[in-house]
């Protein structure tokens, strides 16, 4: 049996290119996302906690019934309500949003499985990765519930999907023959385009609040789906595509960036690494 890792809750700054650990913890936690009030929000054990930035501990978020959330969550863009991922009242994860500071969640879609991953620049919109018969696809679905809709299924798989500030592109994950790159695509689902072309495995593309870059996970050629464990590294792109550079090697993978992790004025970025 493998030991339990620590998880190192890290924040970078891009003009330094600093590491900072706000919080080396005994256990498993994963995905930050960052609150606009000075806070991260990350998952561990099914729950979702809360962890100020001027002192790092976690805080508990009470999200009801939904106590086994997986590392798909995040913040709407005014700040006031979170989405999850859980599967505790169906087989598998199903989308909900609770108020930001707790409270019973509101189911988004009743579709199973649907693992959230961007919420779009004017709030009315879900972008989500979905099983629905063939391989995951990139949906999308009104906040309050409704009709979701279908934006590229022409992939093996697709994961990761995240809006640019200006809502006028997603940008995901998506593998094809067995080699995974980042793509691009309107969110009507027109204009798709290839972000990344090398060996690397490319992982969870965000686009900063501020529109100049874009931040991923690369994992090393070969690897076989989003694995956590490994030696990967962060890298950053132009927003509009071209050469990236890796600015951070570190032990992890899954959990490490899942979700949209950029501080508001985009000078940094949290991420996760863990030590065995």
């Amino acid at each position: 049996m493998k030991p339990t890792l620590r998880s190192q809750l890290c924040v970078y700054t891009l003009h330094s290119g600093a590491v900072e650990v706000l919080l080396d913890h005994p256990g498993h936690i994963e995905a930050p996302n960052w609150h606009p009030d000075g806070y991260l929000i990350v998952n561990g054990g099914g729950q979702i906690f809360r962890v100020p930035l001027e002192a790092p501990t976690l805080h508990s978020i009470d999200t009801g019934f939904a106590t086994a959330c997986n590392n798909d969550h995040g913040v709407s863009p005014d700040g006031k309500t979170l989405v999850i991922s859980d599967s505790r009242r169906t087989d598998e994860s199903c989308i909900y949003t609770v108020p930001i500071g707790g409270g019973v969640p509101a189911c988004v879609t009743k579709e199973t499985p649907s693992y959230w991953h961007g919420w779009s620049p004017d709030g009315a919109t879900l972008a989500y990765v979905a099983k629905r018969g063939g391989p995951f696809a990139l949906y999308t679905c009104p906040v309050a519930g409704g009709v979701e809709r279908c934006i590229t299924d022409a992939f093996d798989h697709v994961d990761g999907p995240d809006y640019t500030p200006d809502g006028q592109w997603i940008w995901f994950n998506g593998e094809r023959n067995g080699q995974v790159d980042l793509w691009r695509i309107r969110p009507d689902g027109t204009d798709l385009e290839q972000m990344t072309d090398d060996e690397a495995v490319n992982w969870f593309p965000h686009p900063s609040p501020g529109g100049a870059h874009v931040l991923y996970l690369a994992y090393p050629k070969d690897t076989q789906g989003h694995p956590g464990e490994l030696d990967v590294e962060l890298c950053l792109m132009p927003a509009s595509g071209g050469s990236a550079k890796c600015i951070v090697r570190l032990y992890g993978g899954q959990g490490t960036i899942n979700v949209p992790c950029w501080a508001p004025n985009s000078e940094q970025f949290a991420f996760m690494r863990f030590v065995p």
